[in-house]
């Protein structure tokens, strides 16, 4: 079968289509048959040898798809740590979810990591009690203030539908208006672009100094410090990348002053967890079947131009998900 190789650390021209062996599942695992799979920063990382965990290569990339499961054809969206680019991959059934009736094999393939890790976000920050409390008649008198990096992204797209079920108010930026425009259809209320305004005085200004009760923060460097100062008491900054490839700028004394935390988020680890992953699949799932959560695509392209898929998310030319066909879908 064909899947797409990390040859040899480095940027995308190490990703080679190449014949590779038939997946042999352990016990229990299934097959699946994979038309299509879906980049994440994670993925980028990994070609250049940053992502903890992952072999050494060569080594078949990828960790998010969608397809048909052997055993009874079943359309599935699925969650591995690598080897998910290819015709065929053995998966944990525990992380195989149905593909909702009408969507696409790359709608599917841009699910499992983006909303995952967009409502385990919203968990971390509390929001989730919050909207259950706001539902059941316990109220705070205020509605929470969210800030979304990267919020035209698939992870940003996702948390926008998401913030819009829990009735959060968001603060999103990213690099042109046209993709804050488009996110505001999604839901986003207040779009920040940050080539032409620095976030963290626009988050003093547009909250009137009071600040945002969380911040998703996938950019690292210095970024981490500067949420925490978009934050008002006892925020909390969610941590779940280093897209800027810089390590962390992070004076803890920061923290003393409002009470506020920062939390690390890694799907890698929560995936382990299976009462947590089937609570959050509890409620996506609801969502889902209801009409109100539906992946973002912004660009599909075949298998062979892997490369340039994995450039437009580095580059950050995506609206939000960059998603692979895979040969022999």
């Amino acid at each position: 079968m064909k899947g797409i190789v990390i040859s040899r650390l480095g940027g995308p021209e190490v990703l080679e289509v190449q014949e590779i062996p038939d997946p042999e599942p352990g016990p229990g695992q299934e097959l699946v048959r994979v038309e299509a799979g879906g980049i994440n920063f994670a993925d980028i990382i990994t070609t250049h040898g940053g992502y903890p965990g992952t072999p050494k290569p060569p080594l078949v990339a990828g960790r998010e798809f969608a397809g048909a499961r052997e055993s009874d054809g079943l359309r599935v969206m699925g969650y591995a740590q690598w080897a998910a680019f290819a015709e065929r991959i053995a998966a944990r059934p525990e992380l195989l979810w149905p593909v909702p009736p009408g969507w696409s094999a790359e709608e599917g393939a841009a699910f499992p990591v983006n909303y995952f890790t967009a409502y385990f976000a919203y968990w971390k920050a509390g929001l989730v009690a919050h909207a259950k409390d706001a539902a059941s008649g316990v109220s705070t008198g205020r509605v929470p203030r969210v800030l979304i990096h990267a919020v035209a992204g698939g992870v940003g797209t996702a948390a926008v539908q998401i913030g819009k079920l829990l009735g959060v108010d968001m603060y999103g930026t990213s690099s042109s208006d046209d993709k804050l425009a488009r996110a505001k259809e999604l839901g986003l209320q207040h779009g920040i672009n940050y080539k032409q305004r620095d976030y963290e005085e626009a988050i003093k200004d547009l909250t009137h100094g009071e600040g945002v009760d969380a911040v998703f923060e996938m950019l690292g460097g210095e970024h981490v410090g500067k949420s925490v100062r978009c934050l008002r008491d006892f925020g909390r900054v969610i941590v779940y990348g280093s897209a800027t490839g810089q390590r962390a700028e992070l004076d803890t004394r920061m923290l003393y002053a409002k009470g506020a935390s920062v939390h690390g988020l890694w799907l890698t680890y929560l995936s382990a967890h299976r009462t947590l992953m089937d609570e959050a699949w509890k409620q996506l799932s609801a969502w889902t079947s209801q009409g109100h959560l539906r992946p973002v695509v912004g660009h599909t392209l075949p298998m062979e131009r892997a490369a340039d898929a994995y450039r437009l998310l580095s580059e950050r030319k995506n609206f939000g998900k960059v998603v692979l066909r895979v040969a022999g879908a």
